[in-house]
């Protein structure tokens, strides 16, 4: 049996213990606090400016485009919404305008269109937001406590290999374009396999392809390089005279997936004064269905370690991919993804270029080398049809005089004009009496 002295001794060294645990718990507590305040501060300080994002994807295929039967503050089976985007500090979306690979050939550019009319329509019936065409504009967006929409084309598939169709849509307010989704255009390469078409071997990116990137670069308008090839980024990358981004790509060394960038395309993107934005699709981050928070901040980690903080951007690539990271499913939660960044280190600098400085500086570089290229007139460059091989693109010529049959030139001959004289004659008897 215990002594009374034993049990006390005993009891007095539980009690120290728990309240060791309880100081200690509560420490963690106060830290933990102190985090999300710290997050809450710097997000409010350097609000997120997101690379890429789908919703106007499924408002077509959810709502057919009817922003009349929803109301866009809360929006179901979705990842984003206003309310949402206010809860993740993000004050400027770069909206994809997506339409699918299999429009190609046929309206990629009706539906291009009806796109962009959603986002343009979203962003100005809801005062929430506003439509922002120049970094001045995002700046001033910031001041007015508004979330700024950046629209942005997915897919060179969508301009039908025309820089007037190009053109047409910078004046819609459209500011940057990937040069390729999942197919190959008739002058660019993709990263992805699905579709059989357009195949070249050595021919990454075109003489029209070139082209495409210098009427992009005289137009002040983001060359992105998201989904296309390593051949093509490199090709862009090499020709390009302004600073280009990969708006919602990872890092292949973490995850080998083909979407992913290898290091020596980020070593020319640094060159290149470029940005990458991370992308948060689990496939991407940790080349499975599951991910977490720790394997996201493993790219920004890696890219940083490559080419430092100033080249790295965040592109959620939300409502396009379907898996997300546990505790990053929608963009309510960018905040969690900061947190994690600033208990590996990063600085509040670092975080302050990645929210949204990075992204600023190449805009009023690509706005910059505009400004360098104004006296230039819009080009002229045509693809030739042989490249393009598409069977609904009317080539434009005088039609053909079909030779009229043997009946039809007799109905012209002397007898039918002599009926024709009969009738006249007729009438103005008539017309006479």
């Amino acid at each position: 049996m215990l002594s009374k002295k034993t049990v006390t001794v005993a009891s007095s060294s539980l009690w120290k213990s728990l309240r060791h645990v309880v100081v200690l718990y509560s420490l963690c507590g106060l830290i933990s606090g102190y985090s999300e305040r710290h997050v809450h501060d710097l997000m409010s300080r350097y609000p997120l400016i997101d690379g890429h994002n789908d919703l106007a994807l499924q408002l077509r295929i959810l709502h057919n485009n009817q922003l009349s039967q929803i109301d866009l503050h809360n929006v179901s089976k979705v990842a984003t919404d206003i309310t949402r985007l206010q809860a993740g500090h993000v004050q400027a979306q770069m909206f994809a305008v997506y339409v699918l690979c299999g429009a190609q050939e046929k309206d990629a550019v009706r539906l291009t269109l009806e796109q962009i009319d959603v986002v343009r329509r979203m962003c100005t019936e809801y005062q929430d937001f506003e439509i922002v065409t120049s970094s001045k504009e995002l700046r001033s967006s910031e001041i007015r406590n508004k979330t700024a929409c950046l629209i942005s084309v997915e897919g060179g598939h969508s301009i039908d290999s025309s820089l007037p169709a190009l053109r047409m849509f910078y004046q819609l307010g459209v500011r940057s374009m990937a040069l390729t989704h999942n197919c190959n255009t008739p002058w660019a390469e993709s990263s992805s396999k699905l579709y059989n078409v357009y195949q070249r071997h050595n021919n990454s990116l075109t003489h029209f392809g070139k082209a495409v990137v210098d009427e992009m670069n005289r137009l002040g308008m983001i060359v992105d390089l998201s989904h296309t090839s390593w051949g093509t980024a490199w090709a862009v990358l090499k020709h390009s005279k302004a600073p280009v981004i990969f708006s919602h790509s990872s890092s292949y060394s973490v995850c080998n997936n083909s979407r992913n960038v290898p290091d020596r395309l980020l070593h020319e993107l640094k060159k290149n004064r470029g940005l990458i934005m991370v992308n948060l699709h689990s496939n991407f981050i940790s080349c499975s269905n599951e991910a977490n928070i720790s394997h996201v901040a493993d790219h920004f980690d890696y890219i940083k370690k490559i080419i430092g903080a100033e080249s790295v951007g965040i592109g959620g690539d939300f409502d396009g991919a379907v898996r997300f990271p546990q505790g990053l499913e929608d963009v309510s939660k960018y905040p969690a993804l900061i947190q994690e960044l600033l208990q590996r280190n990063w600085t509040e600098n670092e975080l302050a270029n990645v929210l949204r400085r990075n992204f600023l500086r190449v805009f009023k570089e690509v706005e910059k080398v505009r400004d360098q290229l104004k006296l230039n007139k819009p080009s002229e460059v045509q693809i030739p049809h042989w490249e393009v091989q598409n069977p609904c693109r009317l080539v434009l010529k005088r039609p053909e005089l079909r030779q009229q049959s043997p009946s039809s030139r007799a109905q012209h001959g002397p007898k039918g004009q002599l009926g024709l004289v009969i009738v006249l004659l007729i009438l103005s008897l008539f017309i006479i009496q």
